[in-house]
């Protein structure tokens, strides 16, 4: 079992997530959630909404022009498609964090790897977005925590082995009551989550 960092403030929710699977929830404003690769190399897909107007979504674009870059660590804000900031990263271990690789599905898997039938991030997202009533129309790219998608000098881009370890974690601060869905991404066609999906840990906490 690895070793879980200790958060300054009070736990409100600490688990595990399995391998390949799914969770979505609500972090209330000033609440800190971290997501922590516990064995190292393991992709977290993300998206977050306004808790109050699932339609104020995460905006990868507006994320990276208002920031000024394409890749997340500390000190991003992820801002929604209405210009309003949703959480920002307040700490960060790994260094790096991919905005423009998108999420594997069954159609990704079928058309590169010819391998469809696999479990994918789109059908972990679509089972959680049914859960808050909303369906395909409400995925937007998200957020691919720990996962390393360098740029090359013509513009080529893939994914490649993550450069997180064990224990990396990335804390994020919910600058409004928001809405957060999490596929542990069990990708096996490329390096995204390692070749191999392994848990994760959440902790949310309040802020002593």
């Amino acid at each position: 079992m690895n070793s879980r960092p200790a958060v300054p403030g009070e736990i409100v929710d600490d688990f595990e997530l399995p391998a390949r699977e799914h969770w979505s929830g609500v972090v209330e404003d000033g609440r800190v959630m971290r997501i922590v690769d516990l064995e190292g190399e393991q992709g977290v897909d993300f998206l977050v909404y306004a808790a109050a107007d699932h339609r104020d979504r995460y905006a990868a674009a507006d994320t990276m022009k208002i920031n000024g870059r394409i890749f997340i660590d500390k000190g991003t804000v992820l801002y929604s498609i209405n210009c309003n900031p949703l959480m920002t990263v307040i700490d960060d271990t790994c260094g790096s964090h991919d905005t423009i690789g998108g999420c594997c599905s069954d159609a990704i898997n079928r058309t590169r790897y010819d391998a469809p039938g696999q479990r994918n991030c789109r059908d972990n997202f679509l089972a959680e977005l049914h859960e808050w009533g909303m369906d395909e129309r409400d995925i937007v790219p998200p957020v691919n925590f720990f996962a390393y998608v360098p740029i090359g000098p013509s513009g080529e881009i893939d994914f490649k082995p993550p450069i997180s370890k064990p224990g990396d974690y990335v804390d994020l601060r919910a600058e409004r009551d928001v809405l957060v869905l999490i596929s542990n991404c069990p990708q096996i066609n490329n390096p995204a989550a390692g070749f191999n999906p392994t848990p994760i840990g959440i902790t949310v906490w309040r802020p002593r």
